[in-house]
């Protein structure tokens, strides 16, 4: 099995003092026969790191998030409303994709709150919630247009979930780095992109997240706070998972946080050890900051 070389790429600013971890995150990264991203920010100082922190690597549903951050804006612009009711289908409903929220309404033909859709989207992962917000805003080139705007260009948000279903090679098309994602989290953690109620909805709900339990909190502290969004495109006939993802805001201890985002591609693992890549990474993290 031939993978994706790794350029190892190490960006660090005001990391003098964290040696350490640069070497073990560099190592790690270099051991696993995948291809992967790594990025952290310390919110309090500003200081980062990165591994491989500019390679392209697929979202999956990682790019929810950018998703919800687009919908609360227009929330912000009056142009919707969290309580405003959205007729949800039973064609929206698509049947062999993950929707807890066709697990709830299986039916459809009913009229359901903006907010309620997002917790679906975001905190569970709702592929069928995505796409309904997808329409809301007139599909996924206005998220993309949105994020640019921003001033986060190497970010590309082109295919739904529908499509990518019918062809796994459009999730490809639907790329971020490692950086472009914790430069995002750290406008989104700052307040510079949403109003205090729209951004205090999205961490709520970043923060309920249930997906994903052995990514980023996979080796953290029991009750460690975790903000995040992640990202799985399940294994192909080959065996080989191409995205499992996770991006958050991590609390630490002492109140301080900060902002991490890992992408791991082209893998031959199975789920449980290319998950614990991302777990290792963030006790890494975790351990530098908290000591």
């Amino acid at each position: 099995m031939a993978f994706c070389a790794l350029f190892m790429s190490i960006a660090n600013s005001g990391f003098a003092q964290h040696n350490v971890l640069r070497q073990k995150a560099e190592e790690l990264v270099k051991s696993k026969p995948a291809a992967i991203g790594f990025s952290i920010i310390n919110l309090k100082t500003g200081d980062t790191l990165s591994v491989n922190g500019e390679k392209h690597l697929p979202m999956q549903s990682v790019y929810k998030f950018h998703l919800a951050l687009a919908v609360l804006k227009q929330v912000d612009q009056n142009k919707f409303t969290l309580d405003q009711k959205i007729l949800v289908k039973k064609k929206d409903l698509l049947p062999n994709t993950w929707s807890p929220l066709r697990d709830k309404y299986p039916g459809g033909n009913i009229k359901l709150p903006l907010s309620e859709i997002l917790f679906y989207t975001v905190a569970q992962s709702d592929n069928n919630g995505c796409d309904i917000l997808f329409r809301l805003l007139g599909g996924p080139e206005i998220v993309n247009k949105y994020i640019h705007s921003l001033g986060i260009k190497d970010v590309e948000i082109r295919s739904t979930e529908e499509q990518m279903h019918a062809d796994d090679q459009l999730q490809f098309k639907n790329w971020t780095t490692a950086n472009a994602a914790t430069q995002l989290l750290k406008r989104f953690y700052m307040g510079q992109l949403l109003k205090q109620p729209t951004n205090d909805f999205l961490m709520k709900i970043m923060a309920g997240t249930t997906t994903g339990t052995g990514k980023l909190k996979g080796k953290l502290p029991t009750g460690t706070e975790v903000a995040h969004k992640t990202g799985y495109s399940g294994q192909n006939e080959a065996g080989i998972i191409a995205a499992t993802n996770d991006i958050g805001i991590i609390t630490l201890p002492d109140g301080t946080h900060f902002a991490i985002a890992i992408f791991v591609s082209m893998t031959a693992l199975d789920e449980k050890a290319s998950d614990q890549i991302i777990a290792e990474l963030a006790k890494l993290s975790w351990d530098e900051f908290a000591s």
